[in-house]
C-alpha cells in the first residue's frame, strides 16, 4: 500500500459528475448542487457509505491514517484540485471493469486517469481493477 510505504495519509475521494461545487472548505470538502435545475435535491451528498465500509474493513489495522471526501464536477478537475489543495504527493486512481460501455465512455470523454496524467505536475498512479492479458481482446475491441 502506497500510503503506508510513504507514511502518508490516504484520502479516498469520489466525484459525482452530475453535481457542481458551490463552496469549498480548507480540507478539500465541498457542498454541491445538481446541474439539473429541475431536480429538487438540495440535500448534501456524501461519500457512499457502502464503499466507506469496504474501505474501513480493508484499512483497519493497516497503520494508515485515512479519510473520505465526496466531490462534485468533472472528475479529473475535482481530483486534481483536491490534490493541489491538500498538497498531495501523488494521485492514485483505479480503473473500471473493462466493458464495452466503459470503452465508449473513455473513447468519447477520455479516461479520468489520462486527463490527470496530462494535466498534473504530480505522479498519477493507475491501479488496474481487472487486467486483461495482452493476448486477449479488450471488450470494446471485439465488438
Amino acid at each position: 500500500m502506497f500510503a503506508r510505504h510513504f507514511q502518508a495519509e490516504l484520502v479516498c475521494a469520489s466525484v459525482d459528475s452530475s453535481r457542481y461545487m458551490v463552496s469549498e472548505s480548507p480540507d478539500g470538502s465541498m457542498t454541491s448542487l445538481p446541474f439539473d435545475p429541475d431536480l429538487p435535491d438540495l440535500t448534501p451528498t456524501g461519500f457512499d457509505p457502502r464503499l466507506e465500509a469496504r474501505l474501513a474493513a480493508a484499512l483497519t489495522d493497516q497503520g494508515v491514517a485515512w479519510s473520505t471526501l465526496a466531490l462534485a464536477g468533472d472528475p479529473a478537475r475535482a481530483l486534481g484540485h483536491l490534490a493541489e489543495t491538500l498538497g498531495a504527493s501523488m494521485i492514485v486512481v483505479g480503473t473500471r471493469e473493462p466493458t464495452a460501455r466503459h470503452g465508449l465512455q473513455s473513447f468519447f470523454g477520455g479516461s479520468v486517469a489520462v486527463h490527470l496524467a496530462h494535466r498534473q505536475h504530480r505522479p498519477v498512479v493507475i491501479i488496474p481493477l481487472a487486467p486483461v492479458p495482452f493476448d486477449d481482446a479488450l471488450p470494446w475491441e471485439s465488438a
